[in-house]
């Protein structure tokens, strides 16, 4: 039950492919229908029947039996080769006296077929009727001449009585068809006539001899003598790709620069009660006169400072000044302008530092 199960689903899951591939192919359309082709191939024909040999005495008379055995090759539809060996026997008479004699042969021959249903209605494997004609060329080897012999014997004129074998060129042609029971077996039906030299019945007569056989059998074909081709469709038409339109990128600003804020701190520090600046913070004056310089939108703020352990309010709020102002003097000094100078003073209303020798200061700031 679970297998059965199984099997179910599979064919249900594949049924959607296979119709869609019948629509698919269906949908197409066809550039060059399919077609059956021709295989080159082998084949075999085995024949029996009876010959006549043509003589003086009558047609019944002169019956005799026949029998073939041909392999060929068929290289088109159309042609042909086969080679092969008949005979059996051949039959003489004499008009006089009602006498007739038999002897025996085997030939050897070559044919080239041509296939007169395919020339004319053109190829077709299946066809049931399939009539083909031959010309050829063999090589008659006659024996067992006894009966002719003893005729001889009795005073008939044999001019061209030959006792132990007689070997004759041959030209022949004839017709037959080939009846479809499959693929490869069919019913053959052949007529031939075979034209030999005078000498091969053993009489005189001025003319070549003619045997004639009818023959049935069958012919056998070897391996797969068609095939057929897939049809050949139209290549489907592109379809135009689908124009996307493409929405226009928004244009991203560029982010803004944030310009660091470039500042410098000088604190030049004085000794007790002055506002002298002493040698060792003049470096510091220098350093920033170079700054504003280099930055020439820069501008500094001057602050200056007293500690509060010395003095008294009064006295240490005009030493700040002084202080501050000493400091501006020499950035003017050294070129920096006015403008860009802001001198403030606290006196000791304010301690930037914790001890009274840092609080003797002025705080340059330039930004």
């Amino acid at each position: 039950m679970r297998w059965n199960t199984i099997l179910t689903i599979l064919c249900i899951g594949f049924m959607p492919i296979t119709v869609s591939s019948q629509e698919y192919q269906s949908s197409r359309q066809i550039k060059e229908e399919g077609k059956t082709e021709f295989v080159p191939h082998w084949f075999m024909q085995i024949q029996a029947g009876a010959a006549h040999t043509r003589g003086e005495a009558k047609f019944r008379d002169l019956i005799s039996p026949a029998a073939a055995i041909y392999g060929g090759y068929q290289f088109t539809p159309l042609w042909g080769l086969r080679f092969g060996v008949n005979g059996w026997q051949a039959k003489g008479g004499w008009a006089a006296g009602n006498q007739h004699y038999k002897y025996n042969y085997l030939q050897g021959n070559v044919d080239a077929t041509l296939d007169l249903s395919n020339l004319f209605c053109h190829y077709n494997p299946d066809r049931f009727f399939n009539a083909y004609m031959f010309v050829g060329v063999g090589l008659n080897g006659a024996f067992n001449n006894d009966e002719a012999v003893a005729l001889a014997n009795k005073g008939y004129d044999l001019r061209y009585l030959w006792t132990d074998n007689k070997i004759s060129p041959v030209g022949r042609a004839g017709l037959g068809t080939n009846l479809r029971l499959t693929s490869n077996l069919f019913f053959n039906i052949e007529v031939n006539a075979n034209v030999l030299s005078d000498k091969f019945n053993s009489k005189k007569a001025g003319n070549a001899d003619w045997q004639f056989n009818a023959l049935a059998g069958f012919t056998i074909k070897f391996g797969k003598t068609s095939r057929k081709t897939e049809p050949v469709y139209y290549e489907p038409t592109p379809q135009p790709a689908p124009v996307v339109k493409e929405e226009p990128k928004p244009v991203q600003q560029p982010a803004p620069v944030k310009q660091e804020k470039i500042n410098l701190t000088e604190n030049v520090f004085f000794t007790i009660n002055s506002s002298k600046i002493q040698t060792t913070e003049e470096q510091k004056i220098e350093k920033l006169a170079e700054f504003m310089k280099n930055h020439a939108d820069c501008k500094v703020t001057i602050c200056g400072y007293a500690d509060k352990q010395t003095g008294n309010a009064n006295i240490n709020m005009n030493l700040s000044k002084k202080r501050a102002e000493a400091v501006a003097a020499q950035l003017k000094e050294k070129g920096i302008d006015s403008q860009r100078i802001t001198v403030d003073y606290k006196g000791d209303t304010v301690q930037p530092f914790s001890t009274a020798e840092e609080n003797r200061v002025t705080i340059c700031i330039a930004e």
